[in-house]
């Protein structure tokens, strides 16, 4: 049986509320390539979007008005435990979204919402979908994980853009999409450090793994249903894709 992965970003499934003409249209397709690809399974991993962010922002901006009092009685007391509590917040976002993918199968996604890619070792059904696990990265790593738990060789990561850029193109006019680019220079764009709510193509947690583990992983517009399909059939597509 062949796995495929696709971590949907939750700025495809929620960018503020959960968008349910993507949501039908994705389970639509997916539902049909599934039924006429007989020997594959998909594992889907959920992102937290804009209620992850919401909820990050909300927590930050209550916390900046706390007292000193307040502060000695929560989490509130430096940057790194900080990012922590957010980074729970927006895991929370995941499972909510991760959970509202999984009702979108039905009975081709017969196990519950992974929480802890570490702990699964058996894949039932058609499709398995997952959420966020602990703090420290996003959903991408757990994507990673679990393609190499189950033997992926590929990672399609669908987002809110198409290719990945030289440079922020909202702010750099200069900034040229890729078609391809290596782990090595990737990297160096990203960078090592992961920020709760940082918004890059792929996690630098997730993508120092997968360069370990020599996946492959194509970054491609969440939106664009044709062009997943095209990638799932392994056909011409648009995006970027990130390889040693």
């Amino acid at each position: 049986m062949q796995t495929k992965v696709l971590s949907v970003g939750g700025s495809i499934i929620a960018p503020d509320k959960p968008d349910t003409e993507f949501l039908g249209k994705f389970s639509q397709m997916v539902t049909e390539w599934l039924s006429e690809n007989p020997d594959s399974r998909l594992i889907l991993v959920a992102g937290g979007g804009g209620p992850a962010r919401n909820y990050q922002n909300a927590y930050r901006e209550v916390a900046s008005e706390f007292s000193d009092e307040q502060k000695k009685n929560c989490s509130f007391k430096d940057n790194a435990e900080t990012d922590y509590a957010c980074d729970w917040l927006g895991i929370m976002a995941t499972r909510l979204n991760a959970q509202l993918l999984k009702t979108c199968f039905g009975p081709l996604c017969q196990q519950e919402v992974v929480t802890d890619p570490t702990k699964v070792n058996d894949f039932t059904g058609r499709i398995l979908v997952a959420a966020g696990w602990k703090p420290g990265f996003s959903t991408d790593n757990d994507a990673v994980l679990l393609a190499e738990k189950f033997q992926a060789d590929t990672v399609v990561n669908l987002s809110n853009i198409e290719k990945v850029y030289t440079d922020d193109p909202r702010k750099n006019p200069d900034a040229k999409p890729l078609d391809t680019i290596s782990w090595a220079d990737f990297r160096k764009m990203v960078g090592d450090e992961w920020v709760p709510g940082k918004n890059c193509p792929f996690d630098p947690i997730a993508s120092r793994k997968a360069s370990e583990l020599s996946l492959t992983v194509i970054c491609a517009g969440g939106k664009n249903i044709p062009n997943i399909r095209a990638i799932l059939d392994n056909s011409s597509y648009i995006g970027t894709t990130i390889k040693n």
